[in-house]
């Protein structure tokens, strides 16, 4: 493929086609996948319970951390979701808390009926596909990479995904931001450098 024209029509289509499969995981298996998941973060990242933590509400099939963050947030860490303010745009994250009112946000996808905004110092980001370089293929918005681009520091983004999203290539372009580490049934990788180099700032919440 040679020009950006090819790759959106390669990835709407490889997009669609994971989706599909991943739709098709039996309940049963994505609740191992999350335990799974969940115990590498713990063993891997400890430091989560430090921090602020963003991530999705679960979506199409994605790995639940509803339970595995609210288990952090009694160990102290916070926590926000992903909320677009406005279409095509930064994303924002609001503080997010267990049994706190929501509403619905874009795509239905609930979010925190109040906002107060925060700047997580980890991101567990949701991968439909996914390369070794650490590129994500995601849902086509773009909001992920526009709110990477323009924030500092830059959190640690962990990408979640599962194992039959991993592909050869998603084909980058200069947009694209890859992810510090990929986080799979099949195990927890760093993308580049040594970890002990990487570590997950001990950062609370803030305005």
């Amino acid at each position: 493929m040679k020009n950006w024209d090819e790759i959106k029509a390669w990835r709407r289509e490889t997009r669609a086609r994971l989706l599909v499969r991943r739709v098709a995981v039996r309940l049963a298996e994505r609740e191992r996948i999350r335990a799974v998941v969940t115990a590498l973060l713990e063993e891997r990242l400890p430091e989560l319970r430090n921090g602020c933590i963003g991530f999705c509400w679960p979506f199409k099939g994605e790995v639940d951390f509803r339970r595995f963050v609210g288990d952090a947030i009694a160990g102290g860490a916070q926590a926000a979701l992903p909320v677009v303010v406005e279409r095509a745009r930064p994303l924002e994250f609001w503080a997010w808390r267990p049994r706190m009112k929501l509403q619905r946000g874009i795509w239905g996808i609930p979010i925190p009926a109040e906002r107060r905004v925060v700047r997580p110092s980890v991101l567990l980001v949701p991968l439909i596909g996914f390369d070794n370089a650490g590129y994500r293929l995601g849902y086509g918005g773009g909001y992920y990479d526009r709110t990477l681009a323009v924030t500092t520091p830059k959190p640690l983004t962990i990408g979640i995904g599962y194992t039959l999203g991993r592909l050869e290539t998603i084909h980058p372009q200069p947009h694209d931001i890859p992810m510090d580490a990929i986080v799979t049934e099949d195990g927890f990788a760093w993308v580049a450098g040594d970890p002990a180099l990487n570590p997950v700032p001990d950062r609370k919440a803030g305005r």
